[in-house]
């Protein structure tokens, strides 16, 4: 079974996280989630993080700082997650693609459903 290589940003902004709702029709769909998405072959993570965030919540990305690797296993996908914090940004995020959106006290993150390899950086971010 392939491993998709996942760059995801922690947009993080007075105590607030940015998510956005993965479709109904996706893998693990219906289920909040940290933007990102997918390391291409000529890109390195930082790059794919940069492009990703550009693409699904127009924002900029200005600097992040790693924060945790994960590697999990659906049954159905293998993912590696490259997880970065992202605090320096331009722009507003906003869902590019039509996704239900929001901004989230860290605090409140244990009470949103999100698939289950995005479990152990709501429990690193609720600890900070």
């Amino acid at each position: 079974m392939k491993q998709v290589h996942v760059a995801v940003g922690v947009v993080l902004r007075d105590g607030q996280v940015f998510l956005t709702r993965r479709h109904q029709d996706a893998h693990q769909g219906g289920k909040w989630e940290f933007p990102g998405g997918k390391v291409e072959n000529n890109e390195t993570v930082a790059q794919a993080l940069s492009r990703e965030l550009n693409e699904e919540i127009s924002i900029d990305v200005l600097a992040c700082t790693p924060f945790m690797e994960i590697n999990h296993d659906y049954g159905d996908k293998k993912v590696k997650l490259d997880i970065f914090l992202v605090e320096q940004f331009n722009g507003e995020p906003n869902s590019a693609e039509g996704n239900e959106q929001q901004w989230c006290n860290i605090k409140s993150l244990a009470d949103l459903v999100f698939p289950a390899a995005n479990g152990v950086i709501v429990e690193k971010l609720m600890a900070m």
